[in-house]
């Protein structure tokens, strides 16, 4: 018996409705996007825990075209904003326009920006001035942005998935730590493979194009985080969660040894919670109502990654933010010997 009562029946077939839905979501990605499987695994993920996603990754590797089809899949509407180096938060957020009535008289009106949508595509977000990138970060964080003195509450789900150019860094504004941690993942997108490309050609070039098909509502999407939420979590796997999250600290002495060669500011509290709910999802997506040891690692690198703040060692050496997470993984051993 669960501990709200439900008979531990009803949560496994309810945990396999999720990896059936889950994994036909998937599929139905699959038939529109070529490779990237770990992407669009890990970009669901983030929507089904309630979090956001930075990418990273040359152009035209088909970012916009992941974020258009799943908002396509899951029935929500999609927006795109191109973040340039004149973007104001206005142009964000909406502002408010005077309008005529047909009777001559004048009212102030809020017209809705960009940030209205249930996914936002925030292309280059690097791009933008710190003053417009908060703008899109306090929707993030807050699920509502303030304009003219009132608060509006952005309709739920509200997921932003913004994306970054691993090479073209003049003229940019790297995204500060603070702002880094209210991403739930980092992903990175590689190059495709040569099957992968002569997929692509042969989808994209011919008569028709794939279209995505509607496989679930916003109810439904709502219906799957909260059953994440419930997921149960053990004890032992939390403490691994505190674990591991303490040997990304340098000044820890239970801190893993990269860490505490390269490594200058370790992950967050909030960087926690990123993993634990990641893995709840992983968890109910392998048709599981409990989470594992293997959730927890799964979830790790692309929760932990951004979060990082490598020092000056670590640069010169070449070492990046991967490489001490694979360490810290390495280092910290499960509890109980498991």
């Amino acid at each position: 018996m669960a501990s709200d009562g439900r008979p531990a029946g009803g949560e496994r077939e309810e945990a396999e409705r999720f990896a059936e839905t889950f994994a036909a979501i998937r599929a139905e990605i699959g038939r529109t996007i070529v490779g990237h499987d770990g992407a669009v695994r890990d970009t669901l993920i983030a929507v089904l825990a309630g979090g956001h996603v930075l990418i990273e990754g040359l152009p035209g590797l088909g970012k916009t075209l992941l974020v258009r089809t799943l908002s396509g899949v899951l029935d929500l509407s999609f927006s795109r904003i191109q973040f340039t180096p004149d973007l104001m938060p206005s142009d964000i957020v909406g502002t408010m326009v005077l309008h005529e009535s047909p009777e001559g008289g004048r009212e102030l009106r809020f017209q809705k920006g960009p940030i209205f949508a249930n996914l936002v595509l925030a292309d280059e977000i690097n791009r933008a001035t710190p003053k417009t990138q908060s703008a899109c970060l306090e929707a993030m964080q807050e699920g509502s942005v303030t304009v003219g003195g009132e608060t509006r509450i952005l309709d739920q789900p509200f997921f932003v998935m913004a994306t970054q150019n691993p090479i073209e860094m003049e003229g940019t504004f790297p995204l500060p730590e603070a702002q880094l941690d209210r991403f739930l993942f980092k992903v990175p997108v590689s190059s495709p493979t040569v099957p992968e490309l002569v997929e692509i050609l042969d989808r994209t070039t011919g008569k028709e194009v794939p279209r995505p098909r509607k496989l679930l509502d916003r109810d439904g999407i709502m219906a799957m985080r909260d059953l994440a939420r419930r997921v149960l979590v053990a004890s032992h796997i939390k403490e691994y969660v505190a674990r591991l999250i303490r040997a990304t600290h340098p000044r820890n002495e239970e801190a893993a040894p990269e860490a505490k060669r390269y490594v200058r500011y370790g992950a967050s509290p909030r960087g926690a919670q990123a993993v634990l709910l990641a893995a709840k999802v992983l968890a109910l997506a392998g048709g599981r109502a409990n989470v594992a040891f293997e959730d927890i690692e799964a979830a790790f690198p692309n929760a932990i990654r951004h979060r990082l703040v490598l020092n000056f060692e670590a640069e010169a050496a070449g070492v990046d933010a991967d490489r001490v997470v694979r360490d810290v993984l390495g280092h910290v051993r499960r509890p109980g010997g498991a």
